[in-house]
């Protein structure tokens, strides 16, 4: 109970910082920057011969303050209201945003539940962070970018993320610490550690970052939820084009445990008339051959498992068709047996001063005796920024 009481408090108080503001005087400054989304998505699945439709409200609230020039306190909350069909015909549907996105701490709510609205708000962000000469630290919920690629980051043990949860842009977070020191030059040192509920579960490592030939270069090594760990990166350029990728080898210290090799890399280029295309591949060592593609929804995300696939190539384009208005197209195929592809076509229209409007599209193809789709999702999103 007295942790349910905690909780309550917590939320109360994230929800009342936005009335308790004060405006920015010499000695206190606050800067808020916020956002509400409407997302409506339409589900076909051939195979049932039956659709479904969802909604979904989603509001963040995103402040930081500055109570002097060393230190930032971050704060940022994430409400989203789901209603519709998939609320409806999926079992626990609130146990399961519940679970979603959190981390050592428990700092997420379901607020209200029925059998076909859920509302539920999260603590997303919530750190500390003090920075002089060369040190940077930060304590609490925050996240620890160690990517590089476009599509999956090796690197990234602290929060990995999926590429198909595009409504999530400020991508997961992770309750931890992390210390950076910057040398002379374009180098610099971070050590971090997440927290677990047992050491042997938590994340500890170390990254060096700096640049040679012209190429920004990161070494990382460490500990992952039992396994140790050792990593590489880059990101620079052949002759026009973009080149990054990044490497990750995980070497399992339980009995019978699988040592995993893990990464990806690709080549961007953007021309003249604002088009932009990268394509790449990525390995995946203990990835299935035979799964179907729905997989892609249901596989256990991490950095050491990245894609549910052993191995997949990627293609991707953008062109401006207007000032106001992008398309786009994201095609990834992996060559195994039963042949997965998701092909996710976007047309972003910047519809107004704050206000954007976006087209987005997943279709899946399986092949069996046959190519088929058995998962086709489209989405319509209206974003109002302030």
């Amino acid at each position: 109970m007295c942790n349910h009481r905690v909780k309550e408090l917590v939320l109360v108080l994230a929800l009342l910082i936005p009335a308790l503001m004060p405006g920015q005087t010499d000695s206190i400054k606050w800067d808020q920057k916020s956002y509400i989304k409407f997302l409506h998505t339409e589900f076909f699945i051939p195979d049932l011969k039956q659709s479904l439709s969802d909604q979904l409200f989603h509001h963040r609230y995103n402040v930081k303050y500055y109570p002097n020039p060393n230190w930032t306190l971050r704060l940022e909350v994430r409400s989203r209201l789901f209603y519709g069909e998939l609320v409806k015909s999926t079992p626990d549907f609130a146990g399961t945003i519940d679970n979603a996105n959190n981390d050592y701490l428990d700092m997420s709510w379901v607020v209200a539940s029925s059998k076909s609205i859920v509302l539920h708000t999260m603590i997303d962000r919530l750190s500390a962070a003090y920075s002089k000469g060369p040190w940077d630290i930060r304590v609490g919920r925050q996240r620890i970018n160690w990517g590089i690629h476009t599509f999956w980051n090796a690197n990234d043990i602290f929060n990995a993320f999926s590429f198909t949860d595009f409504d999530y842009e400020e991508r997961p977070g992770s309750d931890a610490i992390l210390a950076r020191y910057y040398f002379n030059g374009n180098s610099s040192v971070e050590v971090a550690a997440k927290a677990a509920h047992h050491v042997r579960l938590g994340t500890y490592a170390s990254l060096w970052r700096f640049n040679q030939w012209n190429y920004d270069f990161q070494v990382l090594g460490g500990y992952f939820q039992n396994n140790f760990v050792a990593g590489f990166g880059w990101a620079g350029n052949l002759g026009t084009a973009g080149w990054k990728g990044e490497w990750s080898y995980f070497e399992d210290l339980t009995d019978g445990g699988t040592n995993v090799f893990t990464g990806a890399t690709g080549i961007d280029y953007s021309f003249a008339k604002g088009t932009y295309v990268q394509a790449g591949f990525m390995i995946n060592s203990q990835g299935d051959t035979q799964s179907p593609v729905t997989e892609l929804f249901n596989f256990n995300l991490s950095a050491k498992n990245l894609y549910p696939y052993r191995s997949a190539v990627y293609l991707q384009l953008s062109h401006p068709i207007s000032p106001l208005v992008n398309g786009g197209l994201s095609i990834i195929y992996s060559p195994v047996k039963s042949q997965p592809f998701f092909v996710n076509p976007t047309v972003s229209v910047s519809v107004a001063e704050n206000w954007d409007l976006d087209l987005v599209g997943q279709v899946l193809w399986n092949k069996t005796d046959h190519f088929y789709s058995p998962l086709q999702a489209f989405f319509l999103r209206m974003k109002y920024s302030y």
